[in-house]
């Protein structure tokens, strides 16, 4: 029985979660194996030979051949900011979250993001990545693994793309209640 390519991202995923889970685990030799996977992964971003140190981790989940390389890319943006799957967010509701605390400086970081084109989005997307690492603001790095496959795949200039780069942005703006108290302030009331 073969398994999809959806089963086989979302079990790679799958995967990254446990390394984390693992780093709270009583079983110390459980720990210190994934302090030394998330080490190798986000060691992988030095060179050739340290992206090779992330083979194994990588392709024992068996990534189809024009991925392979954004499985690396996740898992070592996984190896800078591990956390839990639960409340996990978009990268765009990610940002918009941390801009609410952080600012224009975010503000900026983010809209440099959405601009990049393919050559540069992996570099800003570390750089975004160990940002909300810094608030230990979580990502779901499911959503991001799919986003990333279009986006730095062979369509990066299709509408497909266009549509996450759209999403994104709306994630990042929307600001829960606002929509609703902008509503109510800018409707007349009747004072009759």
């Amino acid at each position: 029985m073969t398994t999809s390519i959806i089963e086989r991202r979302r079990e790679f995923t799958a995967h990254l979660y446990r390394l984390n889970s693992a780093l709270s685990s009583p079983v110390s030799h459980r720990v210190s194996e994934a302090r030394q996977v998330l080490a190798r992964l986000r060691r992988s971003f030095a060179g050739a030979r340290q992206q090779a140190e992330a083979y194994d981790f990588v392709f024992a989940h068996n990534p189809p051949e024009s991925e392979q390389e954004i499985w690396l890319l996740v898992a070592g943006l996984f190896a800078l900011h591990p956390q839990p799957r639960r409340n996990a967010r978009s990268l765009g509701a990610s940002m918009g979250k941390l801009a609410s605390t952080r600012g224009e400086s975010v503000t900026r970081r983010f809209t440099q993001l959405i601009a990049r084109d393919r050559a540069a989005l992996a570099h800003q997307l570390r750089q975004v990545i160990r940002l909300l690492d810094t608030e230990k603001v979580p990502v779901d790095y499911d959503q991001l693994l799919a986003d990333l496959i279009v986006l730095l795949g062979d369509d990066y200039r299709g509408d497909e793309a266009q549509r996450i780069r759209l999403r994104w942005a709306r994630e990042f703006h929307y600001r829960p209640g606002v929509r609703e108290s902008t509503k109510d302030s800018s409707t007349p009331t009747d004072t009759n």
